[in-house]
C-alpha cells in the first residue's frame, strides 16, 4: 500500500548516491506516481516558472519509493488505467488499486501534473518503453492470454465474440498460426 502523504521522511534517501534519478529517465505513469509519494500539497495548482519545485517533487517521490518500487507502481497503474478506459476491470483489481493508491482525488492531481511535464522535459527511450508494459494486480478477465469471451446474448451460444484484454494485448493482435512442415 502507498501512503497519500508519507509522514515521517527518511533519515537517509533510498536510493544509492550511484541511483540518482533524473525527471527524463521517468515515464509518465512514474512521474505521477513519484509526486504521489512526495510531499506535492494536495490542492496544489501548477504556476508558470514552478518547474524546477515540480521537478524536485517528482525526484523526491522517486527516492522515497525507490526506482524498482516506481516502476512496478507506475507498471499497476497503466494495467488499471487501460482496463479502466475498457471498462474491463474486475473488481479485484478495482479493489488493489485503491488499496495502492488510496487518495483518488491526490492521484489524479499528480496524473495531470506529471502529464504537464511532458511538454517540460522529454522522456528517455527507456522510460518509453517501460511505459509499454502495464502489470495488472488481481485475476484479470482473460487469465493472461489476452482474449477473453463476450457473451452479448446470455442463453444464445452463437452471440459470443473474443475481446482482446486491454493490459495484456492492447493492441489486439491475434496469435500468428504456426506453420505445420510436412
Amino acid at each position: 500500500m502507498m501512503p497519500a502523504t508519507l509522514t515521517a521522511s527518511h533519515l537517509a534517501p533510498v536510493l544509492p548516491a550511484a541511483e540518482s534519478v533524473s525527471v527524463s529517465d521517468l515515464s509518465n505513469g512514474e512521474r505521477a506516481v513519484a509526486l504521489y509519494a512526495s510531499d506535492m500539497p494536495g490542492e496544489y495548482r501548477y504556476r508558470r516558472g514552478d518547474d524546477a519545485k515540480v521537478f524536485a517533487w517528482i525526484v523526491q517521490g522517486a527516492n522515497r519509493l525507490g526506482l524498482s518500487e516506481l516502476y512496478r507502481s507506475a507498471a499497476f497503474l497503466r494495467g488499471f488505467r487501460l482496463l479502466w478506459l475498457a471498462r474491463s476491470a474486475t473488481g479485484e483489481q478495482k479493489r488493489a488499486h485503491a488499496l495502492r493508491f488510496p487518495n483518488a482525488a491526490r492521484l489524479r492531481r499528480a496524473e495531470l501534473l506529471a502529464s504537464l511535464t511532458v511538454g517540460m522535459t522529454k522522456m528517455c527511450q527507456a522510460a518509453i518503453d517501460r511505459s509499454g508494459r502495464p502489470q495488472v494486480e488481481g485475476a484479470c478477465r482473460c487469465a493472461g492470454s489476452g482474449w477473453f469471451e463476450v457473451c452479448f446474448e446470455p442463453g444464445d451460444p452463437t452471440s459470443v465474440a473474443w475481446e482482446n484484454c486491454a493490459a495484456h494485448n492492447p493492441k489486439g493482435l491475434r496469435p500468428t498460426p504456426v506453420a505445420v512442415v510436412a
